[in-house]
This record gives structure tokens, sequence and C-alpha cells, in this order.
């Protein structure tokens, strides 16, 4: 089966999209569960930066002072008027439950003084659902918005720099240009989440294998805080990868034998940890050919891990395509590792502003909530733990 089928019974279908699971603020409408028209998303990056980490007390103020302002630029940018949406979705978990709720109930609001459907989305199937996305008519309308501390926005990037993937190319969805059908296997991995689903059929997922500790992205964090170089650390050491030999240190990559599709990056920030005491900390961080190394070392091992485990799935379920979404799926050295090692398979990666948590898969994948018509009420409460399928 191939992706989504346009609603019938509309010119266009609208969808007001809204994503608050973390610590970006954003909102989108796409058309027809492709188009995208805008993708606003605020990032909290610099409120958080200092902490090495994102706090759940501030990311749910920052939302809080943010959405409207989003909202209001989502619909600007798309040159859709309220009164023209035919439904609105929002994420309703998983993610930190303060986060969620402030776009919950903004979506409930908009619903009940509307009148319009609303539907739930789970946040990983919305991360599955990227690939499908595109710029209507060539076009992006996407903005990157850096929050800082005052409130205002800064560093807005230009639509084509937002999309522009590490091959350069806007779209990148595959090797051949082709669009995902279903089924196919979804390699998910961010800073909260690692897993492998496949995705039979439309809303349908089978979750093969989880994290049984850290998530990939949070281990990025932990060992960039270890090494002092700033937060995220994911596209920090992606960058200093670049310039380090990934052979310098042998770490290990836990569960990589072991028979079934589970992940596991404890271990291996442990390793890290340990290399550094042992090498000498004072040693280590003011010696930056060093650094480069033990990063370039330590993202070898973290691909490794999730490309070994994802070979064996599409090898155990007889699929021949692949989807990497998630933030961690936005790194250069996963990206290019994915398309050296994966012959013969169609591999997905959508650009990397699709990779990081937006508002656009949310109101792109709603499309197949409104076809079989699974609305919300507006007793929809977040759920922080809201299972895959649910």
């Amino acid at each position: 089966m191939e992706g989504p089928v346009v609603a019938k019974g509309f010119e266009y279908m609208y969808i007001l999209g809204i994503e608050t699971s973390c610590d970006e603020t954003s909102c989108a409408v796409v058309r027809d569960g492709c188009d995208i028209l805008s993708n606003i998303v605020a990032s909290q990056v610099d409120l958080h930066a200092s902490y090495g980490g994102v706090v759940p007390e501030i990311a749910s103020r920052a939302h809080i002072q943010k959405i409207l302002p989003v909202l209001e630029r989502a619909l600007a940018d798309a040159d859709v008027s309220l009164d023209k949406i035919n439904a609105l979705a929002v994420t309703r978990g998983p993610g930190l439950i303060g986060s969620l709720l402030v776009g919950v109930e903004t979506a409930k609001a908009l619903s009940y003084a509307t009148g319009k459907p609303l539907m739930a989305i789970n946040h990983i199937a919305s991360h599955l659902y990227a690939p499908f996305l595109s710029d209507a008519k060539e076009r992006s309308r996407t903005e990157l918005m850096k929050a800082k501390p005052s409130g205002k926005s800064s560093e807005v990037s230009s639509p084509s720099s937002a999309h522009r993937s590490s091959s350069g190319s806007s779209s990148e969805l595959s090797r051949s240009g082709a669009q995902l059908g279903y089924p196919y296997l979804g390699l998910v991995v961010s800073g909260g989440h690692s897993s492998l689903v496949v995705v039979w059929e439309p809303l349908r997922y089978e979750v093969v294998g989880v994290t049984l500790d850290d998530a990939a992205g949070e281990a990025y964090d932990k060992v960039a805080k270890l090494l002092g170089l700033g937060y995220p650390g994911g596209p920090i050491i992606d960058r200093l990868a670049q310039e380090g030999d990934s052979a310098y240190v042998r770490f290990p990559r836990p569960r990589i034998r072991a028979k079934d599709f589970n992940l596991s990056f404890s271990g291996l920030k442990t390793s890290v940890m340990q290399y550094v005491r042992e090498t000498g900390y004072e040693r280590v961080i003011h010696d930056q050919a060093l650094i480069r190394h033990i990063v370039a070392s330590f993202q070898a091992a973290v691909i490794d891990c999730l490309l070994a485990k994802t070979e064996r799935a599409l090898a155990a379920f007889h699929l021949d395509q692949l989807a990497i979404v998630g933030g961690v799926a936005a790194n250069s050295g996963l990206r290019a590792k994915a398309m050296e090692r994966l012959a013969g398979i169609r591999v997905i990666i959508p650009a990397p502003i699709l990779c990081t948590d937006n508002a656009a898969m949310v109101a792109g994948l709603a499309m197949l909530h409104y076809r079989t018509r699974n609305f919300a009420s507006l007793t929809l409460n977040a759920q922080a733990d809201y299972p895959l399928g649910s």
C-alpha cells in the first residue's frame, strides 16, 4: 500500500497541528496530509543550555508564552484563516506532562470555540509519518525560530537553509526519490526515544525493539556534558566527529550480538566516562584533537549499534524500506553510514528540520485519523507515557 490518500468531500483539507511534547513550541498548517504550508518552530535551546538539559518547569512556562504567537504566525505564514481550517491536531504524548498540557489545552480551546474536530496524535507515530511530508509547490514556508530568555525570537533561518540536508538536497527522501510505502521499518532515534517499529499499514504499528536504558540522543547529551562541549550535545558531537578519528578508541557496542532488536547506550556512555577518567580529565578537556577523536569514536559506536539492530530487523521481517526519523536522524554521520551500509534497502530520511520536533508531522498524520473519524473529545488529557498504537 502506498502513502496517504487525500480525503474526499473537500477541494483541499487543511489541518492545523500543535506540538509541545518537550522544548519546542510548534504550530503548522498541512494541506491534504502532505503539503506543508507553514511549520513554525520556536526552540528553547537557549533557555536550557546552562542546565545541560531540558528543565520541565522552564519548558512549560516557555510554551505558555510562545504558543499563541507561534499559532498566529503559522496561520499567517500559510495564508490560511482559522475559519478555513478543517480540523485540529495536537500531540497527546509521550513527552513532558507539563509541556504536553499546554498544547492539549490550547487545541481543546480552539476546538470548543470553532466547533472543528480535534485529533489526538502520538508523538512517535508523527515522527514515523514525517517522510510523507513535502513543501507545497516546491516552496518552503518553514522557519526555525530560536527563542531567547526575553521571549523574543532571533536567528531565523531562511527557508532554503532550514531544509538543507547534509547531502545538500532539499527533500532527501530516498536514493531514488520515490515515496515511502507500506510496510516499512522505522528507526526512531531522539533525545527521549530509541526504538524500531514496523509500520505495517496506516495507523498499524508493531514496536519490535526499544532502548533498555538511555536513548541515543540522551547519550549524546551526557557525553557532551562530560566533555564540557555544551547543549544540545548531538549537533556539537556530530560536527566535531567529522574532524576526528573514529577508530582512535574502540568503545563497546552494547547488545550488538544479542538476537533481539533492543538497544542500550548506558554502558557506552559509562565507557566514555571511564576512558576520560583513566586518561585524565584535565588532559582531555585541554586537548581539542583528543576530544575530536573521542567523540568520533563514540559516534561510530552509536551508529554501529543502531544500524546493526536495524539490519537484523529488516532481515527478520523481510522489509526493504527503512525510514530513519527523530532528532538524531539529522546526524550527518548516521545519514551517511545508513546509505553506505544498507545496500538494496530504500532508505528514507526526512530533511533535518522534519527530524526534530515539529507540528507539520502532527498535522500530516492527523489526515489518517480524520479519514477514520478518529476524533478526540473535549475531555482529552495529556499522557506522558502514551503508548504507540493507543
